[in-house]
């Protein structure tokens, strides 16, 4: 039995019919085409990422380039309000300006008018006041000055000298030993002049904090002794440099009373080796621990367990 033929169109139908199926063809390929090459441009693109399974992400309008999309409208950013604000930390203090001192951070300016001798009368004893080391509860104000005026200029330590990795001040210094250190911080030993003037400041005050004695430095102490039955041995009461914030003196000098006596250099061609030197400020125990005072009894070599060092440089 021979295959049966297909119905054929007439003549005249399957000429209609052909420019229908070459557009209809032409149209498919066209769209093939426009997504085939949208998709390689696509995984080109910087940072493209890819969805789960594989699909390539399209750019949201954002992520296209400028030169791609359309201008539009400039974005104002309006400020988010927060349901809790959490508060700034408070600024660290803040520190001189670099350029703003001729000193070095850790030193302090001193500059004004000195005088070269003062009258301090006492309105109230703490102590017998004829006792040589009597101390005075409060000064009459305001100081007088009896010598003249002198211009002073230069830089001090903020703090005795406290070596690094130690947490007290370094201790058992000598006039000699000070000297040597100071050099070799490229620093000298402060004049009795300056180490006075740095205390007291230009309204000459008796105590570097003021007129009436204060517990704000470390002085007056009555425990000055080790637990020893057989021997006096003096206990060591050091504190930090900066534990007393309250004992600074006009120029922002601190301990100057109390804590560590300071060697300085007396000045005058009479003072000479090996009596050089004088004690300043006082320690821990229960002295003057005044601006004016010192102690010129030592020679230059003498050290213990309550002297100190602080230097001095000039303010170029």
């Amino acid at each position: 039995m021979s295959e049966r033929s297909a119905p054929r169109l007439p003549e005249r139908a399957r000429r209609k019919s052909k420019p229908r199926i070459r557009k209809l063809l032409a149209a498919i390929l066209g769209t093939a085409l426009a997504l085939l090459c949208f998709d390689e441009v696509w995984t080109q693109w910087p940072g493209a990422g890819s969805r789960a399974g594989g699909v390539p992400r399209r750019p949201s309008p954002s992520s296209i380039p400028a030169a791609g999309r359309a201008p539009s409208a400039p974005v104002i950013e309006q400020p988010v309000a927060s349901a809790a604000l959490v508060p700034a930390p408070p600024a660290p203090p803040a520190l001189p300006a670099a350029g703003s001192s001729p000193c070095p951070q850790e030193m302090v300016l001193v500059a004004g008018d000195y005088c070269t001798a003062v009258l301090q009368t006492c309105a109230r004893w703490l102590d017998d006041e004829t006792l040589p080391f009597a101390r005075c509860s409060e000064y009459h104000r305001p100081s007088r000055c009896i010598g003249s005026r002198v211009k002073q200029r230069f830089c001090i330590d903020r703090y005795e000298y406290t070596a690094p990795g130690e947490a007290l001040p370094l201790n058992y210094q000598s006039f000699e030993k000070s000297t040597a250190l100071c050099a070799s911080l490229g620093k000298r030993l402060c004049t009795e002049t300056e180490w006075t003037f740095a205390c007291e400041g230009e309204d000459m005050l008796p105590y570097p904090y003021g007129f009436r004695r204060e517990s704000v430095c470390n002085q007056d102490r009555t425990d000055l002794y080790e637990p020893n039955p057989h021997y006096q041995i003096l206990a060591d009461r050091r504190e930090r440099a900066d534990a007393r914030p309250g004992c600074v003196s006009p120029f922002g000098v601190f301990n100057l009373a109390g804590n560590m006596d300071e060697s300085v250099l007396r000045e005058g061609k009479e003072h000479v080796e090996p009596y050089r030197n004088a004690l300043k400020g006082g320690w821990w125990m229960a002295a003057r621990n005044r601006c004016r005072p010192a102690t010129t009894a030592h020679d230059d070599y003498y050290k213990d367990i309550q002297i100190g060092t602080r230097c001095c440089a000039s303010a170029e």
